[in-house]
């Protein structure tokens, strides 16, 4: 073979195994369909193999798509192990960089702290943050776009390395005009997925942890689907529809009386927050230093 493999091209092929499809593939990609089928073709032109399986149902990898995804994941962790050493040679007798990727309730409500206590140690560190969610920090630590990310869910990213750094749980909010506003009898698992509600968007790691934790039920369609948590909480401020959100990111709407919490039963809505990165398994350097101010 003449050239090698466009990284690009593999990490695209990682997220439609770890995603399903090549159309969610491509989405967790920041990257159009047809760019991304293009992508796919010219790899498979390159390696003289059908990787993807392309039916009116979807895409969907082939025996040899799958093991040349295990050996993408190889190369990937590898080029981002190069990269990151770059980096470090480069850091000596400079100041560090330290890229950060981050779901938005972790951005919003726990990072900043974590980074002005790292600030304080490392002031010659410049960091870079990123604010994406679960699906994307997932996406961008495996292609290497980013050192370190934190993220939302209820397990790790496939082909991550990973730590457990804060909890977490979903509650149920309303508008104080609600009709749920004053109830005292919770809400069953049935009710809620019968109530259309305001969410995040798909891939985001508050609607992942909901969504399972509703299955197998059939789930009514959302009354609103909002790209952030301070969108969502304005929407069911304003009595658009009930929301469960962290309660990092409605804690002082709670506080203010501006929403009200609503009781649930017979779902386990607590979650784990995680550290996750690509590479060696062992993180060094500014990473490591704020994985660990995190845990603690």
């Amino acid at each position: 073979m003449s050239t090698w493999p466009d990284l690009t091209a593999l990490a695209l092929l990682t997220a439609v195994a770890d995603h399903g499809s090549l159309s969610a593939g491509a989405r967790a990609s920041g990257m159009a369909q047809p760019n991304a089928s293009r992508s796919v073709a010219r790899l498979e032109r390159q390696l003289g193999l059908s990787l993807v399986v392309r039916s009116t149902q979807g895409s969907t990898l082939t025996p040899e798509g799958l093991l040349v995804v295990d050996w993408a994941r190889q190369v990937l962790s590898a080029a981002t192990a190069l990269t990151e050493g770059a980096a470090t040679l480069r850091s000596e007798g400079a100041g560090s960089t330290l890229t950060v990727a981050a779901s938005q309730t972790v951005a919003e409500h726990l990072l900043p702290a974590w980074l002005s206590a790292l600030r304080a140690t490392h002031p010659e560190v410049s960091v870079t943050v990123h604010v994406h969610n679960t699906a994307e920090v997932a996406d961008h630590v495996l292609t290497g776009r980013t050192t370190v990310g934190f993220v939302e869910g209820p397990s790790a990213p496939r082909g991550t390395h990973s730590t457990v750094v804060a909890q977490d749980e979903l509650v149920l909010v309303v508008a104080p005009t609600h009709p749920w506003a004053g109830r005292r009898e919770p809400v069953s698992p049935d009710e809620l997925a019968a109530t259309a509600l305001v969410t995040r968007e798909a891939g985001s790691g508050t609607r992942v942890a909901l969504d399972e934790a509703l299955a197998p039920r059939a789930v009514t369609p959302p009354a609103l689907e909002l790209p952030s948590n301070a969108a969502v909480r304005v929407s069911v401020a304003a009595g658009t529809a009930p929301a469960v959100l962290s309660r990092l990111a409605v804690s002082d709407a709670l506080a203010a009386g501006t929403l009200r919490e609503v009781p649930m039963t017979g779902l386990d809505l607590h979650r784990s927050l995680r550290a996750v990165w690509g590479g060696p398994r062992r993180l060094h350097g500014p990473a490591a230093d704020l994985v660990a101010i995190a845990r603690t």
